[in-house]
């Protein structure tokens, strides 16, 4: 049987309790008596880690051709409607290439050693690829696919023949040479989602399309005024980090 711990001579267990009830008491007590901070705080978004900004000239990562392809995609994944622009309206495009171009691209934060063996789901990615290479590879494989069975590039087919492949790749129907299409196509969609409702400062979700689609006030500071205020429509524009910093955020 393990054997208790002893306590200091001259001083019981139940004393022991008792300062350390207290100890945590004071800590609460410390803890309800911090600084409440209203209206702008006193800091500046990505100061220390700031984002990389792009003069608007140009694709970073992609060539001509596989920029043409993606925006075809990211069109089909998110179509112009009532609600929204499509994906190549809303920058998400551009985002993708931005990412691709930055330390997403080369997943130069992530451990990226061998070995490299097929895992379970749970596991998740367990590719030696890094995005740049998959994107790369992947948009290569797909319109060779395409010039093979239709003598077009991705982008030249039309609409219909677009959503067909893409729900054919999606539910792991068609099989490219060198990549797998199914990974291609989740790798996109996921990018896809990630360009349209991040904040604008990434290059995607130009002018705040999806924010203001979802009536989501966007990077504000202070939300404690409405916390209590359920199902109404606040009637707040959506503001992005870019506008933080910029100081227009009245």
């Amino acid at each position: 049987m393990k054997k208790r711990a002893k306590t200091l001579p001259g001083v019981t267990r139940r004393q022991v309790l008792t300062w350390s009830t207290l100890g945590v008491a004071a800590g609460v007590t410390q803890v309800a008596n911090a600084v409440s901070l209203k209206g702008a705080p006193g800091w500046t978004p990505f100061s220390a880690n700031p984002p990389e900004q792009f003069t608007p000239s140009g694709w970073l990562f992609f060539t001509a051709e596989e920029a043409r392809t993606v925006e075809a995609i990211v069109d089909r994944l998110i179509p112009a409607d009532d609600l929204s622009p499509g994906g190549k309206e809303a920058g998400c495009a551009v985002f993708i290439d931005r990412q691709l171009h930055g330390f997403y691209g080369t997943f130069e934060r992530l451990y990226m050693q061998g070995p490299f063996q097929e895992g379970t789901t749970e596991q998740g990615d367990q590719s030696p690829l890094v995005p740049q290479q998959r994107y790369r590879t992947g948009l290569a494989a797909l319109n060779r696919y395409v010039q093979q069975t239709s003598q077009k590039d991705f982008a030249d087919l039309t609409p219909a023949q677009q959503d067909a492949l893409l729900e054919a790749m999606e539910a792991g129907k068609v099989h490219f040479t060198d990549f797998d299409a199914q990974s291609l196509f989740l790798e996109v969609l996921n990018n896809t989602m990630e360009g349209f409702f991040a904040d604008p400062i990434y290059g995607g979700n130009k002018e705040m399309v999806s924010w203001k689609m979802l009536g989501f006030p966007g990077a504000r500071y202070d939300y404690r005024d409405y916390i209590e205020r359920h199902n109404e429509d606040l009637g707040l524009e959506p503001i992005s980090i870019l506008q933080w910093k910029g100081g227009d955020h009245s």
